[in-house]
Parts: C-alpha cells; sequence; structure tokens
C-alpha cells in the first residue's frame, strides 16, 4: 500500500487523549523495586560510576530520590528522554545498551507516583530540568512537560553543582506507595523502611554484575553500600561448575554456564542464609537470564515444563543473551521476564536435565560430588524401586554389614532380620514432613556426635575391611570411599599404625 502525505489524502490525526494516556501508563505492572531498577538502568547506560538512592520517609509528603554521576544531558535531549516513546524499539541499539522502548522512566515513575521532575547537566553546561505531573496534565488535557520542579526536588539539585555532569531523578505524590500514611506512624514507617530493604536487595541481584567489579559501578541506597549478591557462590570451594557452553542462534551467541551449589552442610549458616536470595532457596532455582550483565530473569525454568522443587533448589545456570535478541526472547518493559524462542529450547532442556540431575544427587546424598573422582563413594543406603513404588535399603556391600552378616550362620541371620526390620519401618513421611518444613535442620552423619564415637566406628569399619584380606593401603584407600568417612580425610590420615608396614 502507498500511502499518500498531501493535504488531500483521505485520513484523521488520532492523537491520543493526554489525561487517558497518561493514566494508563501506570498500569505496566511495576512494582518498587523494579521501578527503581529501571531507573539505574538509565544511569548505567549514561557511563554512571556512582548511584545514590534515597529514599525518603515523610509520611504522604515522602519521596525517592536517585542521583548519578554519569554523562548527563543537555535540555534538548531531557525533553526527548522524557517524551513517551523517545525511541522506537526497532531502531538498533549499541551492544551496552540497557533500553529498548524509549518508555521506562516515565513508566517505571508514572507506576509509583503522580509527579516526577528531573535534572540534568552535561559536561559542565546549565542544569536543565523537566517535570511530569500528572495531575496538571490531567487537569489541561495537554503533555505540557513542565519545566520546574517543587521545592523538595530543589532540595535535591545541590548535589549536583559539585559534579561535571550528573542526573537527578525525584519521585513526589507517590500514592502506589505511602498513599493514607502517617509520618508519626511507628508501624507506617516500619513498612516504608521494609520496602526499601526490598529495593536494596532487589538491587543487590540484578546488578550484581556490575558491583562485583567496583570500579564499574558502586550504588548507595539511604547512605549504605550495595552489596552484590552471587546467585551461584562462586568464591565457595564446593560449588561446581558444570562444563560451559556457547549455544548460536539467528546467527548470536549465547552463554551458558551451569552451577551446582554447595550442599547447606558445606558452607557457614551466613552464606547459606545470604544464598537463599530474595524468595527463598527453592524459589531461586534456575535459569539466570542476562542482558549485558543485567539479569532479567532471576531463577525460573523458563516455561520448560519444570516444577520448584526441594531436592533441585541447588540448580542455578547463568545464561546471557545480546539486546539484539530482544523480540526473540519477548524481553518486556519492565525488563522482568524472558521467554526463550522454540530454537534453543531442546538444548535449554538438555542443559536443565544434567544440572537438576547433579543438583539432586549433591542434595540427596549431603554434599558428597558423585562419580567426580576415580573412586566412586559408597553410601550405606540405597534406593530402591519395586511394583513403581520406592523403598530405601541397608547396602549389604557395605565393609562393617558384610562382616557382621559373616559372624556365623545364626549371627547372620539376626543381622539380616533386624536390617530388613530397619528397612521395612524407614520412617519415610515423617522424614518427608519434616524435610518440606524445616529442609536445613537436619543433622548431617556425627556432625554433634561426639569425637570418640566417629573414631569409634571408623576403627571398626577399618578393621572390617582388614579382616576382608585388604592390605592396609587398600584398606585406607576404600575407607576414604565410604559414607560417612570421605568427609573426614583428617581422621582417616591419623589412623593408628598398629599394624606396621604392608
Amino acid at each position: 500500500m502507498v500511502y499518500s502525505t498531501e493535504e488531500t489524502a483521505g485520513y484523521d490525526i488520532a492523537e491520543p487523549r493526554a489525561d487517558c494516556m497518561i493514566q494508563s501508563m501506570r498500569a505496566f505492572g511495576y512494582d518498587l523495586p523494579t521501578a527503581i531498577a529501571d531507573l539505574i538502568d538509565n544511569s548505567i547506560s549514561a557511563g554512571a560510576k556512582n548511584v545514590w538512592l534515597d529514599l525518603h520517609w515523610n509520611g504522604e509528603e515522602s519521596c525517592i530520590a536517585l542521583v548519578d554521576d554519569g554523562c548527563g544531558m543537555t535540555a534538548e535531549t531531557l525533553v526527548t528522554a522524557m517524551r513517551p516513546g523517545s525511541r522506537s524499539p526497532l531502531e538498533v541499539r549499541d551492544s551496552r545498551d540497557l533500553g529498548r522502548f524509549g518508555l521506562g522512566l516515565k513508566t517505571a515513575s508514572f507506576s509509583q507516583c503522580r509527579r516526577v521532575s528531573v535534572g540534568s547537566k552535561a559536561n559542565y553546561a546549565d542544569l536543565a530540568v523537566r517535570c511530569w505531573d500528572l495531575d496538571y496534565v490531567t487537569a489541561c488535557g495537554q503533555w505540557r512537560l513542565l519545566r520546574s520542579g517543587s521545592k523538595i526536588f530543589e532540595h535535591y539539585l545541590p548535589l549536583l553543582f559539585e559534579k561535571p555532569s550528573g542526573t537527578v531523578v525525584v519521585w513526589e505524590v507517590m500514592d502506589r506507595i505511602t498513599s493514607g500514611t502517617v509520618v508519626n506512624s511507628a508501624e507506617h514507617h516500619s513498612l516504608f523502611l521494609a520496602r526499601a530493604a526490598e529495593v536494596k536487595e532487589h538491587v543487590a541481584m540484578v546488578f550484581h554484575r556490575f558491583l562485583e567489579k567496583p570500579a564499574q559501578l558502586r550504588i548507595f541506597v539511604n547512605g549504605e553500600a550495595v552489596m552484590p549478591w552471587d546467585p551461584y557462590l562462586t568464591k565457595e570451594t564446593a560449588t561446581q561448575l558444570l562444563a560451559e557452553e556457547a549455544l548460536t542462534i539467528f546467527g548470536e551467541r549465547l552463554h551458558v554456564r551451569p552451577y551446582v551449589l554447595p550442599h547447606h552442610s558445606k558452607i557457614s549458616p551466613e552464606t547459606h542464609r545470604a544464598a537463599a536470595g530474595p524468595r527463598g532457596w527453592t524459589a531461586q532455582q534456575g535459569f539466570y537470564v542476562y542482558r549485558n550483565h543485567r539479569l532479567l530473569a532471576a531463577g525460573d525454568w523458563l516455561g520448560l515444563g519444570y516444577h520448584k522443587e526441594e531436592h533441585y533448589k541447588l540448580a542455578r545456570i547463568l545464561l546471557d543473551i545480546p539486546n539484539s535478541m530482544d523480540a526473540e526472547w519477548e524481553i518486556d518493559v519492565k525488563k522482568s521476564r524472558a521467554v526463550p524462542p522454540p530454537a534453543i529450547r531442546r538444548d535449554l532442556r538438555r542443559l536443565a536435565n544434567i544440572t537438576r540431575k547433579h543438583a539432586s544427587d549433591i542434595y540427596r546424598y549431603r554434599g558428597a560430588r558423585i562419580h567426580n573422582g576415580p573412586v566412586d563413594i559408597t553410601f550405606l543406603w540405597q534406593k530402591r524401586v519395586r511394583h513403581g513404588k520406592v523403598s530405601y535399603e541397608v547396602n549389604r556391600e557395605h565393609p562393617l554389614v558384610k562382616d557382621l552378616m559373616c559372624c556365623g550362620a545364626g549371627a547372620g541371620r539376626k543381622v539380616r532380620a533386624l536390617l530388613s526390620l530397619i528397612e521395612e519401618t524407614v520412617p519415610v513421611p515423617t522424614i518427608t514432613m519434616d524435610s518440606a518444613e524445616n529442609p536445613d535442620k537436619h543433622e548431617k552423619p556425627f556432625e554433634n556426635a561426639p569425637a570418640a564415637v566417629l573414631q569409634s566406628v571408623l576403627r571398626e569399619t577399618y578393621r572390617a575391611l582388614r579382616d576382608s584380606g585388604l592390605m592396609r593401603s587398600q584398606a585406607r584407600l576404600r575407607i576414604a570411599s565410604l559414607e560417612p568417612f570421605h568427609n573426614y580425610p583428617e581422621l582417616i590420615a591419623s589412623l593408628d599404625d598398629e599394624e606396621g608396614t604392608d
């Protein structure tokens, strides 16, 4: 179809009503943390090294301010930035750009407040100020962008005076956050502080890869530096990084790094609590999708058909995608979700299956690295499936069990009867319930037992191995492969040389 631009062409100008449209732009589904993260995206894209967030409590007069030391904007570029739909999502973006739709600043702000003021200066130029006031736009019915802010906004402007460039954004009339609150109410103040804590936690997660390099970015919330939240516990020796892969789709490369986090018995309680993340261990499992190092989806199986279950909670998979694939991944304005294209779903399922299997093994066997070395671990308990139902049995090949069963026919029968009784009466329902309610409260083997008890069991097992005909060095190697002794190499090394050398 050929479109004519002549005046005689048949068309009508159907501009959206300012009062209606600006209210509709409040309904993009942001919450406070995701809205603030959208503002920080702009600061990062502007090359900011520092971002200061101030969540100031004053009841219904509360405000939130963001200040950065990025490249700033002139009056002309500020007006463009404040225009809804300031850039086409079809434009080719810089590979480091965190934006796409030209809506983030506006929709994020409108979702939380009725007045957003922005002041900015570039390279020692004059300060430019613009303000959207939703009540004013509604009253006048026009897209009038004000050239001045309120007294509250002016309070933050001096923070820019000492900088060669930078930007300040201030939210006021925060009806979605503080409407109906009373300044001297301890309960209302506490709720506001809780929201500030949520913001800090979310920012630590979303921008952790920027924050891990202090020279790249620092973020402060109410004066406190935000520490990065590492979803993968990369500094822990017990964390397992499985085989990395580079996947190619539509000529673009994606990078995948599957991690299996340590069993809680392998890390400190403080590290375990921190690694749970904003939503808890089970909810945080899955893929972590990044676009230019900015986290989009945090702990999501991406509609691949998996459920979040307790025994897969140690599986976390890093996935990097370029910003040139926003359409294929259905990236939305909030940058809070990602949907994998059909062409890559099979590969992602394959990687998810591998990672989930390793995570399940670590979870079930309390932190042991399964089949990861020259000697496999021998476990005392084994899973058995009969007629489609699962039960558990004692491993008859365990050296201490074998030794007992060989102590004469009568003793052997009693041992077998005792083992059968133990196996048939394992309190599976109670264990399952306790695991669901308090998944990290189970003790690991001999965790609180006196050292003498563990040493006694170790020596009896060692003697059983020697009695079976193994040489001393062979018995030491064998006992190092038995659960739970493989967790106590220092005790194996201290076995007395009672029998001399082989």
